[in-house]
Parts: C-alpha cells; sequence; structure tokens
C-alpha cells in the first residue's frame, strides 16, 4: 500500500520521525505499507513538494542546521496540505508536528481540517487539537471517512489510546491518574539528588524534551493538555487545557521534594481526571506518594498512568524511559493503524 505523507511542523519530533521511517523500512515492507513523503512544510523555514517523493532525511538535515528547505515564499500552510489531493495514491496522510499553542490548539486544528477537506487522513503527536477539539474532530474524520490519531500527543510512545481502543471492547474507563510529563518528572528526580532545578531544566531542553517554551512543562499546562487529551478521548469530557487546574514546579520545589522523602513520600506531578456522579473532576497537582504507588517508583523521564475501568479493573501501563525516538515511533503505529484501517475497508 502506497502512502503519501505531508509534513506539517519539522522539528526534533518531525526530524527523528523520518529518521525511523527509513529505519523501519523493512518492517513496514513486510506488512506491505510503503510510505512516501511527498512534502515538508515548516512556519519559519519554508517547504518542499514533491508528488513522486522527496528525501525527507535531507531535507530533515537542512532543518537541523536551521536552514531553508525551499527559497521560495508559500502563501500558507493550508495550500500545502490541499495538495495532498492530487495525490494518486491509496492513502493520504498529514503528519502534523507544529509546534503547541497550549492556549488555543491553533495552528493545528486548521491543518487537520483542512487535511479532512483533502480526503487526508491525521496522525499526530500534536496536544493542541485534541486537548481543544476532540470531539467535534473526531466526528468530523467520520464525516469525511477518515482516521483521526493522536497517540504520540500525551505519552510518548506508548500505547494508551489505542490499548483502550483495540483491547478494552465493551469495558467503560471511569478516570485515570498518571504522571504524564517527562520534564518535570526529570526534574523532580534529579531534586531529590541534591540537583540544581536550572541544570536539570537545562538539560531536558539540550536533549529536546522539554518544550520550547519551558514554561509549559515546568507551570504544568503541558500536563493539564494532556489531561484534557486524555479525559475527551477515553471519558467524552469536552473539556480544554483551561478547565483544568494545574501545579506546576520551580526552584522552590526543592525544599517539597526534600519534606517528602523526610516522610518516606516522593512528590510527583499528578494528572488525574474521573467522572464523578456525571460530572468530571479533574487536575494536575503535586502529590506525596507512597513508596508502594506505581506512580511512586518512576524516574528519570519515565511516564506512567493508572485507569480506572469496569468491569477489568485498575490497568498501569508504564514507560521507563521516554524521548524523541518513543514519540516518532507513536507517529508510525498511528501511521500503520492508518493503512490496515483503509486495507480493511474501515
Amino acid at each position: 500500500m502506497r502512502i503519501a505523507l505531508l509534513l506539517a511542523g519539522c522539528g526534533h519530533v518531525g526530524r527523528r520521525f523520518v529518521q525511523l521511517l527509513d529505519e523501519s523500512r523493512p518492517a513496514l515492507d513486510a506488512l506491505d505499507v510503503h510510505p512516501v513523503v511527498v512534502g515538508v512544510v515548516t512556519g519559519r523555514h519554508g517547504g518542499v513538494f514533491d508528488s513522486a517523493g522527496l528525501d525527507a532525511c535531507k531535507a530533515a538535515q537542512i532543518l537541523a542546521g536551521r536552514g531553508a528547505v525551499m527559497a521560495d515564499a508559500t502563501p500558507s500552510t493550508l495550500e500545502w496540505i490541499a495538495r495532498l489531493r492530487s495525490q494518486d495514491v491509496e492513502a493520504r496522510v498529514l503528519i502534523e508536528t507544529t509546534p503547541l499553542d497550549i492556549r488555543s490548539g491553533e495552528p493545528a486544528i486548521t491543518h487537520v481540517r483542512a487535511a479532512f477537506a483533502a480526503g487526508a487522513h491525521v496522525v499526530t503527536a500534536n496536544k493542541g487539537p485534541a486537548a481543544w477539539a476532540y470531539r467535534a474532530l473526531a466526528a468530523e474524520a467520520r464525516a469525511a471517512g477518515v482516521s483521526f490519531l493522536c497517540e504520540g500527543a500525551v505519552l510518548d510512545g506508548i500505547p494508551l489510546l489505542s490499548l483502550v481502543r483495540e483491547t478494552l471492547p465493551c469495558a467503560d474507563v471511569r478516570g485515570f491518574r498518571g504522571v504524564v510529563n517527562s520534564t518535570t518528572n526529570y526534574i523532580l528526580s534529579a531534586l531529590e539528588q541534591g540537583e540544581p532545578f536550572d541544570g536539570a531544566l537545562a538539560r531536558m531542553q539540550a536533549e529536546g524534551i522539554a518544550e520550547a517554551d519551558a514554561s509549559l512543562d515546568v507551570d504544568g499546562w503541558d500536563a493539564a493538555a494532556k489531561t484534557a487529551v486524555l479525559a475527551n478521548v477515553l471519558l467524552d469530557a469536552g473539556i480544554t487545557p483551561l478547565d483544568v487546574p494545574r501545579q506546576g514546579i520551580g526552584p522552590d520545589t526543592a525544599a517539597a521534594v526534600a519534606a517528602a522523602r523526610s516522610r518516606d513520600r516522593r512528590l510527583k506531578q499528578v494528572a488525574r481526571a474521573a467522572l464523578r456522579d456525571g460530572r468530571l473532576d479533574a487536575a494536575v497537582e503535586l502529590q506525596r506518594l507512597a513508596p508502594g504507588d506505581p506512580l511512586a517508583i518512576l524516574d528519570g523521564q519515565a511516564n506512567a498512568v493508572e485507569l480506572d475501568t469496569w468491569p477489568a479493573g485498575r490497568i498501569v501501563i508504564t514507560q521507563r524511559d521516554g524521548g524523541l525516538e518513543k514519540t516518532a515511533y507513536a507517529l508510525l503505529a498511528d501511521l500503520v493503524t492508518v493503512a490496515r484501517r483503509v486495507r480493511a475497508g474501515a
């Protein structure tokens, strides 16, 4: 199956994704899934489009060196997305990894809708669309006969959304709690070892793990957005990040970390949401967790979510090491899901 891909955004995650495509060619060939990158468009460095396929790795290398992939001015990203309709292939897919605007979900939401209009499926690691408009976008995708998948928007490569979607038929998700932000968990682990806050944050930024705007991580916005995504997808909540009370971390959090350790507890930033009497209770907050708590064992960049389900009970899924490769893998896994759905006529 030949699949035409357009990448909107080609930052750390997008560049790792195109590399992973090449590294995964044997496995993709075995599945008879043959993605071809026909376009790359960015907000600051231009774009390039070739219906026959282009060297996406080369374009990614140019962007990594802060070069422009195309000298010509382009009217808008939307025009690039519209070009997908002209691709004579079995499936057309927008890979959306543009920077997150936590206060609106744009321009990613508009990109997603433009892809639907072009008859293209959408795979995204951007939290904005699902955090701000999941209910509407899911309905629009169904009406257009395409998929809208966002596994990489929450827990790097953890197959959490697909776990519920594919393997828990007839089960109700009543709530969840989890450590969902790699940067804050890494910093809290470092503070336990006596390391300074600023140094730990700088390492996360250098590795491309922290958001470009680090305040999104340390102020709790990223965790609030992921809480909204999970609540919207799993609980049909219809909320936005602005509806999630949040508690962030800073240099002064070291004292709270030490106080928790003195009581044989670990301080973690916990994202939670649950349906109570038909109403949603959601928050991102610092909690002192007992040693036996499955979230308390998480060190460094590790993430985990505990689902409260009926009748399957409580299910914990953990990723011990996060990172760009894992998020890129989530994009790849969603791409294979699209291919399977197209092949099945679903």
